[in-house]
């Protein structure tokens, strides 16, 4: 599973925090491991800096394998809250659709 880590030029992208983030993605998709070749994050701040109430965005696009990719968005006013939710949004939608193929 490869982790691909982006930012706008109005997010700092510290090799800390991309480190961070891959583990987090890592750790919370464990048990889809064998089921995704390739994790595309893509973080920015819709503003610039002008301020804005829920102006970061976190885009994160998982292609599974052998299946279209699956793309979820979440909108915070930090760049962690961002991703944290659009880490559980693409948990769920990752589980529902391998479960519906289990089904088939």
């Amino acid at each position: 599973m490869k982790i691909q880590f982006n930012t706008d030029k109005n997010v700092e992208g510290h090799q800390r925090a991309e480190a961070y983030f891959s583990a987090e993605l890592e750790k919370e998709l464990a048990r889809f491991e064998e089921k995704i070749t390739r994790i595309e994050v893509h973080v920015g701040d819709e503003n610039s800096d002008k301020f804005g109430v829920n102006d970061k965005r976190c885009l994160i696009e998982v292609r599974p394998a052998k299946l279209q990719p699956i793309v979820v968005t979440e909108h915070a006013d930090t760049v962690e809250k961002a991703f944290s939710g659009a880490l559980a949004k693409i948990k769920k939608t990752l589980t529902t659709t391998f479960d519906k193929q289990k089904v088939h």
